[in-house]
Parts: structure tokens; sequence; C-alpha cells
């Protein structure tokens, strides 16, 4: 905690962001820090609680409150109230490998199950572990190679949060790993599906280059069960991990969807990425929302994130269409807290000039001679999804980005040439007590078996399948869980 009156001497301040006019005008992030002095009071605020729903219960049932990785919040904020900033980096690094990353994209559930918010006035949780991460970091990555080899070999197939946290928790507890990626960097969905205005790709490769320190082995346009068969790592491998994602977008199968223009978010989103990078492109047309009018489908962040690109890219218009109905501006206190609330959540995307709408049904695409999209044709439901008579309407668009989410991992290639067992949702299927597949010491974690989910849930996943896998190849392990 920090001090003991600290919540009733302070108010709550938070990050700012630069204004619409400047930012959209570059990639860069926009968030302005708050000063060290302001930090500092706004750790005091951290209370004296009797259960500290911000840390978690460590429990996997849907809607559990607090941080999924078990962050020591209230430990740090008392650090970084006293001063003791290396300390408090130390702390926040003994459960999350990637502070700097949640601090810059986690929806912070530690903050909806503070007990101040049950007055709206949350700790600043998120900004102070941000604080603290990129202060560290600011000093020097410092590698944590092992002191002794086990001889063991792993490889973790896919290089995302849940993939990166798995492979620096195994090579710091002595084992040779080897990630294989399918594109060119490392990050997944770090790096080519979150846009650098919300997160920088500095942050990944300063975690990469310690890994390597650290002694795992990076391959690269390495597609397991496309061009790298998966059958040869599993016979030379003592462990599998297969931490690929859940990369199977939601379609919307209607009339007029082969329409030119109509692109799924992750087409677009990582063409960007890609140009802000300097990386060569792979797509042989660029998607691009320069001067056209944009409608996107999805009102979850992968929405958000294109919201913001087709603005920075000189979209003429942005249309933002949500099928659920609009959620309450504020939520029952006395219901949710301490647990993640449904309401209406605006982000800074959608204040640089986006137009919302909810409880829309789209029913059909039409085009031109061209055969490129030029309407969309929608009708508005009621809360069980039956289309509203006389509510029928049509918007302009030029381009269209489906962004409803991902329903499960791609199945061609490897999965289905392991011939695994999925859940009935698709997923890869594995319990959280070991993370073992139905295969002999092939295991899975993160987006791969639990579906699409949080950054912090995937690093969470990676961490205790780590301890899983080591404790599979050792017989114990002092890897935390």
């Amino acid at each position: 905690m920090g001090k003991v009156t600290g919540f009733l001497e302070y108010e709550r301040e938070d990050r700012d962001y630069q204004p619409v006019e400047e930012r959209i005008r570059h990639w860069r992030e926009f968030v302005l820090p708050l000063p060290e002095a302001t930090l500092c009071t706004q750790a005091a605020r951290c209370m004296n609680c009797g259960v500290p729903y911000c840390q978690g219960t460590g429990s996997l049932t849907p809607g559990t409150p607090g941080c999924p990785v078990n962050n020591q919040i209230p430990d740090w904020n008392d650090l970084v109230y006293t001063g003791k900033w290396d300390e408090a980096a130390r702390n926040l690094h003994s459960t999350n490998n990637f502070p700097e990353v949640t601090g810059r994209v986690c929806p912070a559930p530690c903050e909806a199950s503070c007990t101040l918010n049950i007055d709206e006035n949350a700790v600043t949780i998120k900004s102070i572990e941000c604080a603290v991460a990129d202060r560290a970091i600011a000093q020097g990555l410092k590698a944590e190679p092992a002191a002794e080899k086990t001889g063991k070999t792993v490889a973790i197939v896919g290089s995302g949060p849940a993939g990166l946290a798995c492979a620096q928790q195994l090579a710091r507890a002595g084992h040779d790993v080897h990630v294989y990626e399918k594109w060119a960097k490392a990050g997944g969905l770090l790096r080519y599906g979150i846009p650098d205005f919300k997160m920088e790709k500095i942050h990944i490769d300063r975690r990469i280059a310690q890994m390597q320190a650290e002694g795992v082995v990076f391959h690269y346009n390495a597609h397991v069960g496309v061009n790298l068969p998966v059958e040869k790592l599993v016979a030379e491998c003592d462990a599998v991990v297969l931490t690929g994602g859940a990369e199977k977008a939601r379609d919307l199968p209607v009339p007029g969807r082969e329409l030119k223009g109509v692109h799924f978010a992750m087409e677009f989103l990582p063409q960007q990425n890609r140009r802000v990078s300097g990386e060569a492109a792979t797509e042989a047309e660029p998607i691009l929302a320069t001067g056209k009018h944009v409608v996107v489908i999805g009102g979850g962040d992968t929405g958000s994130d294109c919201i913001g690109t087709s603005i920075r890219q000189g979209a003429l218009s942005v249309t933002n269409f949500e099928i659920m109905p609009a959620p309450p501006e504020h939520e029952n206190k006395e219901l949710t807290w301490p647990n993640w609330p449904l309401k209406l959540r605006t982000s800074s995307s959608h204040e640089e000039g986006a137009e919302r709408d909810f409880a829309v049904m789209t029913t059909h695409f039409t085009g031109g001679p061209s055969g490129h999209v030029e309407k969309l044709h929608c009708v508005h439901v009621d809360g069980n999804m039956k289309p509203t008579t006389g509510s029928e309407f049509e918007v302009s668009a030029e381009l269209v980005l489906l962004a409803m989410g991902f329903v499960h991992p791609v199945h061609e290639g490897m999965i289905k040439g392991l011939d695994l067992a999925l859940d009935r949702r698709g997923n890869v299927s594995a319990s959280t007590d070991d993370y073992r597949t139905s295969i002999d010491k092939v295991f899975t974690a993160g987006d791969m078996r639990r579906g699409q989910s949080l950054v912090v849930w995937a690093i969470r996943e990676g961490r205790q399948a780590a301890h899983a896998v080591d404790k599979f190849l050792m017989g114990s392990t002092l890897l935390p869980r």
C-alpha cells in the first residue's frame, strides 16, 4: 500500500493525450507521461484494502477480478511512493515479463477492481506500471542467462506474448529454447496487429535482444506446418509449445462479401505496421484508407485500431458499426464491482473523428461495374438480433474492414497435421493444470488454447505453460506458476 491517508489527500490524476489535431499526423505514441512527483503521490493513494482485488485471485473463471498475472500491485505502489524505483521494477518483473507492454495496451482490469473505483477514483495502476517499466528499461535491460544448462531443447511455435513469455522463462531455467515465427520479425499481434501509435515496436525489439542474450534462438519466416514440418520439431525436441494465437477471423457471409474493398482487419493493420517499420510488404496490393469513406464493422479493440489507422491514412470519413446494443454509460457498482463491467467505452481512436452506431446488422454489400464495394445495406436489430421493421438504411463505403473478432486458431497445417484434439470452440484442447495437448510432449498456451483474449492473459498462460514444461522435463520446477 502507499500512504495510509493518501486516498483522502490526493485526487486521481492520469496520463493525458496529445491533442487530436497533432497526434493524427504521426504514427508515434501520443500518451503524455506523468511527472515523477505526480506518480509518487498517485502511488500514495493505494489504500490498505482488506482484500486487494487489484492483484487478482489466481482463478481462470470468466469475470474474475484483478490482474491475470497477479502483479503485486500494493507492494510496488508502496515502493514507488517511497522512491524505491529499482525495487519496484524487480517486484513488477517477478510476475510480468513485459510490463512496458501491458502498461500501454492492457485495458487495466486491476483498476476496475480497485476499491477506490467504487466511487470512480481508482488508483492509476496502469500508468504507474508503465512508468516503473520504462524507467527500468531506460537504465538498461540486463540479460538473466541461466547459470547451468539442462541439455533439454524446447521448440515454441509463435512469438506473440504467450510464446515470448514462455520462451524467456524456459531459457532462464536453463533449456535450449528455439522460437519459430512465420513472419519476418517476432512479436505476433504485438508487432503486426497493434498500431505504432498505441505501442511503438522498439519495446518489442529491446525484449527480443534481451532474450537472445539469454540464449533464445529465433527462426523467422518459419511457418510450422507449411514450410517447416511440425513432425520434425516433435521428433527432434524434448518438448514443443504451440502459441500461435487464434487467427481465424470471424467472417460476414452476406451477399457482396466477395467485392473488392472488403477486407479483414488483419489484412489491413499489418500492412501499415510494416510501412512504419520499413519492413518489405508481403501483399501484392496495398490496402489504404486514403481519400475513402471507410466503414469498420466491429466495436472492439481491433475495430478501434482500424479507426485510428484509417484516420491517420487520410480517410474522408470513418463509420463504426457494432451489432450489439449500446452498453450503459455507467455500470451499477453494487452489481458489478470488483468484476470487469460492461459499459460504454470510448477509445482514443473514436475520439479522433469516427461516427458510431450500435445494434446494426449488415445485410449485404453492393458495388459498381468494376466489382468494387460502394454501399453497405444495413438494418437495426433488437436485443434478440431480430431486424427492426422500417429501420433499413444504407451507407456509402469504398473500404470496409471486418473487425468482428476471431473464432479459433487456424486449423489447416500444424493443428491438422498433428491431429490435435480441439475443444467445442475449435481451440486446441489443454487443461490449465498442465497445458498438455492430446499429443505427448506437445503443450499449448495463449489464444491458441483459450481463444481470443487479452495480452495480459497470454503472458499469464505463457508463464504457466513454462512452469508445466519445466516440470515435465525435469520432474520438478522452481519457475513461478
